[in-house]
């Protein structure tokens, strides 16, 4: 998580680039979401303070787009494929079995800041169906019962940091 003065020092940066004109929303929330990996609602605040806007409009505009987050993602963020490839070879399964694992549901972080879970219209590996990704690895052709199998390294590394 970010602190107050992080978030406050990331906006006053970028604040400082842009003019103060409507038209700049979505590119200041991407401008955030990239600094500091979401959109915090000090964030929005600070923003919808400096367009001179309501934060109501600031909130409606990033909850329309589905590229914002408004939660850290987590260590070992696990992307699901739910194309039409993926989806057809159990793609349903293979989330559900995820969220069970994780003990989390799509859009979450789990407590602890390590684990995230997220379902994408399509990842581009087709052939490859049903497809995860876990901190920027694939893992093709994966099945209800290899998630556990997936997770077990990442499982390991968090736990080994841990202590």
């Amino acid at each position: 998580m970010v602190t107050e003065e992080q978030v406050d020092q990331v906006i006053a940066e970028i604040l400082g680039s842009y003019r103060k004109d409507r038209k700049n929303l979505v590119p200041l929330l991407q401008a955030v979401q990239t600094k500091l990996g979401y959109l915090p609602k000090e964030a929005m605040k600070g923003i919808a303070s400096f367009l001179e806007m309501p934060e109501v409009d600031v909130w409606g505009v990033a909850t329309f787009y589905n590229q914002f987050r408004f939660v850290p993602l987590g260590k070992y963020h696990t992307v699901v494929c739910m194309g039409t490839a993926c989806h057809l070879a159990g793609g349903r399964l293979i989330l559900e079995a995820l969220e069970r694992e994780l003990d989390i549901k799509v859009g979450e972080t789990a407590e602890d800041g390590n684990f995230s879970l997220e379902r994408v219209a399509c990842i581009g590996c087709c052939m490859l169906a049903p497809v995860i990704i876990i901190k920027d690895k694939i893992h093709p052709k994966i099945t209800p019962f290899k998630v556990e199998e997936a997770l077990i390294p990442y499982k390991h590394e968090a736990q080994s940091e841990k202590s």
